[in-house]
């Protein structure tokens, strides 16, 4: 029974999966194309950059020149992209098995078998971590892939690990945003409570970084951790925010599992 429900979500999964997969080897293959000549032309880019205010720069990831691999990728993919296509996806397969089916009054048809509601909500977060994981290694793996085509002789070690990171991230998002619709049943207050708090720690990285004497900002923000620069320039992965994310996904999951256990599905 199980095995049947985890082969229905993916094949519920695979349009969203199918799109989210071409937006995200386009882009990155395109960059990736675009990264040899960025880092041929740093000098004058380098110089331009100069016009504007060095912490206006880096709150969009731009905080060193953009023929650095980490800083490029970070501007254009770490925190524009992907923050993006985690959201989309956590919040779409986080919440259709369970506030949207629970709408739509289609849950009656798996709860009225022999399957708990544990296993039924276990296999909705296998489903989220498999495609979070599958998005962020195609997102990085087309980049690192493109760029070794072009000459761009990108270290595949230190993606490997921003990969790792964006799936936490994602993760992260997708767990949350179970919970709220668990807690809700209903997908569009839980994508907006989600997508809402993204947009406001988007905004207290940016101005936390504009404004120092507004830093403490950019400390309440998830896109001032796991950043892609310091992990793919540094290749290591920072081992006390991989845990705090992987304590706050674990813990999301967990009670969203068990809130849905007790849950009063009547829509």
């Amino acid at each position: 029974m199980i095995a049947a429900l985890l082969r229905l979500e993916l094949r519920r999964t695979r349009l969203l999966v199918g799109w989210l997969l071409l937006l995200v080897v386009a882009y990155s293959a395109i960059l990736a194309i675009v990264y040899p000549a960025i880092r041929a032309n740093a000098a004058n880019l380098d110089l331009s950059m100069k016009a504007y205010p060095k912490d206006f720069m880096a709150a969009f990831g731009m905080e060193a020149s953009l023929s650095d691999p980490g800083v490029y990728y970070t501007a254009d993919i770490g925190i524009l992209l992907w923050p993006v296509v985690a959201a989309i996806a956590g919040i779409a397969l986080a919440t259709r098995p369970t506030a949207v089916d629970t709408e739509r009054g289609w849950i009656e048809t798996p709860m009225s078998g022999h399957l708990s509601r544990v296993a039924y909500a276990l296999v909705s977060v296998v489903v989220q971590a498999l495609t979070l994981a599958v998005l962020s290694v195609a997102t990085v793996g087309a980049f690192v892939g493109v760029g070794a085509l072009v000459g761009a002789n990108l270290n595949a070690g230190p993606f490997a690990l921003a990969a790792f990171a964006a799936w936490l991230f994602g993760c992260a998002i997708a767990s949350v945003a179970m919970l709220i619709g668990v807690a809700t049943l209903n997908r569009g207050v839980a994508a907006g409570i989600t997508a809402g708090g993204l947009i406001v720690m988007y905004v207290f990285r940016i101005v936390g970084t504009v404004q120092p004497d507004l830093g403490w900002l950019a400390n309440l923000s998830a896109f001032r951790y796991l950043y892609p620069t310091h992990i793919i320039d540094m290749g290591t992965l920072p081992w006390d925010e991989v845990l705090g994310f992987a304590v706050l996904t674990i813990a999301a999951w967990g009670i969203a599992v068990a809130l849905f256990r007790q849950r009063d599905l009547v829509a």
